[in-house]
């Protein structure tokens, strides 16, 4: 049976929940819910299995906090075998206005400290999720931002974002990274380019 490792980044802890920071925990925790599905705690981080089609999802939120995030990918990678083009790994963007969303074969960690803690263990070429957050921060505000939490206004235009990444997560899976890209770019831009 074909697995897949789908990562979402974020911290852990009650006090971390509802973060922008924390936006991959909650398309995780999305996609679970859709799915009928519950995390156990695991080693390296919180964990929930299903299949969709015959083929095997390992949902992932990492305990590791954020900048160790890499332990736990290498570590449910090997543990399950699992090539690292099967791995998504979903994670906040301050690059990307809120409820916007790219996804990317591979490339640099843009500045974020989740993903190049994952690239310094498996390199580049995995694919990931992400999604947009905004920057409406001042100078020197970044860690403020990431770690505040979401308001009702934000959710409004979030959860559309989540929705759709939960879509995107069946398409990687049964279809593929490329026809996923083709198919979710476009919607993941904000329409008339605002």
């Amino acid at each position: 049976m074909d697995k897949y490792l789908i990562c979402g980044l974020g911290n852990p802890g009650a006090e971390y929940a509802g973060t922008r920071h924390n936006t991959g925990f909650m398309v995780l925790d999305a996609f679970a819910k859709a799915s009928n599905i519950v995390f156990e705690d695991k080693r390296y981080g919180f964990v929930a299995e299903t299949s969709l089609k015959g083929r095997k999802i390992i949902l992932l939120k990492p305990t590791t906090f954020m900048n160790l995030s890499g332990n736990a990918v290498r570590y449910w990678l090997n543990k399950e075998n699992i090539d690292q083009r099967r791995l998504l790994v979903v994670s906040d963007d301050v690059a990307l206005p809120l409820g916007e969303f790219r996804l990317k074969g591979s490339g640099s960690n843009g500045g974020h400290n989740g993903l190049g803690h994952i690239q310094q263990l498996i390199g580049q070429n995995y694919p990931r999720l992400r999604m947009g957050i905004g920057n409406e921060y001042p100078r020197g505000g970044q860690v403020d931002w990431v770690l505040g939490h979401y308001d009702e206004t934000d959710m409004q235009v979030l959860q559309p974002a989540i929705d759709t990444a939960v879509e995107i997560i069946k398409s990687f899976v049964l279809a593929g990274i490329d026809i996923t890209m083709n198919q979710f770019n476009q919607q993941g831009k904000k329409k008339g380019g605002q």
